[in-house]
């Protein structure tokens, strides 16, 4: 039985996925924690401060299955201490030789913040795997309509005519740009913490920086150039990323969510036979997949206000900081893969509606390509005279229930126009711009020419 949904067995899929409930649950952590000290004690041995046979020792018996969870546990209510369960279990299944040297001048942070930077890494190689997919699916859609047109639509109104490749190359482009964040940001992140008490590495004397970068090394992790005890930006920034990247995947399934809509209907969700979108209406097809990634991307977005606190603290320690990202690191990375999981069951069944578009382009009865009978009467009535003609003509012929051109026929300013340009004019392929040129510019942008 599990109080929180990511564990559970009846929602642990709608807010996680198995690959990082594995990471962060109690055996991953502490077996990442027991990774971490055999390598520290590994690096001391590297700089002559644990005698190498020990550290051999503690690498052997570094293992989460030797470790009594339950005594951890215990002793870490008993203790009133983080890490002390962890060490008294440890010590507990380690030859006497050996147990005077796990943790040898270590204090929790060096643990706990060097744990966060391997979740850090692990959960950003996640973030590469499954992003890149989410943006090739996205190209894959921009390639393959490029020239479909559709409603453009602003503050939720028909606008001008755009492509749906043009839609679709805006989400490939803005996700592309955050795996390029993400390169960017990982040497900031990804590094040790190994400060000793205050940060200052007092216990280690001499051997201290050489220690640092020993402990590095073997983490394949970056040294930092100070300790980072009340510096927490490294994980803000990264917690900070996954919200915006997680908003990414929201907004396209806020897309979705919206045009499946029926009285729209130009996409809509997969529908898998045996998925029961109401116990009381029998015909509904929810956008659940959608309408779940909203729901995630806000669970992100909140973690990502507790890490910014988590930047104000005191002095040289403040556990009110790094212990809250105990807390909302695991929820952030748990609530953005399974964001990332769902966007791509979400993309790669996306049905696409192209007849739905063209009627609903035409359900507007031309009055979507105002702009190009504004820019071609611009030329001889002057821009802001020319809007006033076409605007009033517009509300003029809606009021009429008329359609565009009868509208514009109807107002003899219009005259200057001729009837062949005005077909033209009326035209939506006339209308759409360079929509398939700026899609060649994101699919040449991401390896993919056109």
């Amino acid at each position: 039985m599990s109080a929180h949904p990511a564990d559970s067995r009846l929602f642990g899929h709608l807010w996680s996925t198995e690959e990082s409930r594995a990471l962060l649950d109690d055996e991953g952590r502490v077996q990442s924690w027991l990774h971490i000290l055999a390598t520290l004690a590994e690096a001391q041995a590297d700089v002559d401060l644990v005698p190498r046979a020990a550290a051999n020792v503690i690498r052997a018996h570094a293992r989460v299955e030797l470790i009594d969870l339950d005594l951890v546990a215990a002793e870490t209510r008993a203790s009133g201490h983080s890490t002390m369960g962890l060490i008294r279990a440890l010590r507990a299944v380690l030859p006497p030789d050996a147990r005077e040297w796990v943790y040898y001048g270590a204090t929790v942070q060096d643990l706990s913040d060097t744990w966060a930077a391997v979740v850090c890494r692990s959960i950003g190689d996640i973030m590469v795997r499954d992003v890149t997919v989410l943006r090739d699916l996205a190209a894959d859609l921009a390639r393959d309509h490029r020239d479909t047109p559709m409603c453009g639509r602003t503050h939720g109104q028909p606008g001008l005519p755009i492509t749906f490749g043009f839609k679709a190359a805006v989400w490939a482009a803005e996700l592309n740009r955050h795996l390029a964040r993400l390169a960017q940001g990982r040497p900031r992140w990804e590094v040790v913490q190994l400060g000793g008490a205050l940060g200052t590495m007092e216990f280690w004397g001499e051997r201290a920086v050489a220690l640092l970068e020993a402990f590095a090394s073997r983490l394949d992790l970056a040294a930092p150039e100070i300790c980072w005890l009340t510096a927490r930006d490294r994980v803000a920034e990264f917690v900070c990323l996954l919200a915006a990247t997680s908003a990414t995947v929201a907004k396209v399934g806020n897309e979705v969510f919206q045009l499946q809509r029926p009285e729209i209907g130009e996409i809509r969700e997969g529908f898998r036979p045996g998925t029961v979108g109401s116990i009381t209406m029998p015909h509904k097809r929810n956008p659940e997949n959608s309408e779940q990634l909203v729901t995630l991307s806000r669970v992100v977005r909140a973690q990502a206000g507790l890490a910014l606190e988590g930047i104000v603290s005191e002095h040289e320690r403040d556990g009110r900081s790094w212990k809250t990202e105990w807390l909302l690191l695991p929820e952030a990375c748990l609530a953005f893969t399974a964001s990332c999981a769902l966007g791509i069951t979400m993309l790669e069944g996306l049905a696409v509606d192209t007849e739905r578009m063209a009627q609903n382009l035409a359900s507007h009865r031309g009055y979507l390509m105002s702009e190009p009978v504004l820019r071609a009467l611009s030329d001889r009535l002057g821009k802001h005279t020319a809007h006033d003609v076409v605007y009033a003509a517009s509300m003029a012929g809606i009021e009429a229930g008329q359609d565009f051109e009868s509208a514009l026929r109807a107002d003899r300013r219009l005259d200057v126009i001729t009837d062949a340009e005005l077909r033209d004019l009326l035209d939506v392929r006339g209308a759409l711009g360079s929509a398939g040129e700026f899609v060649d510019r994101v699919l040449a942008g991401l390896g993919n020419p056109a």
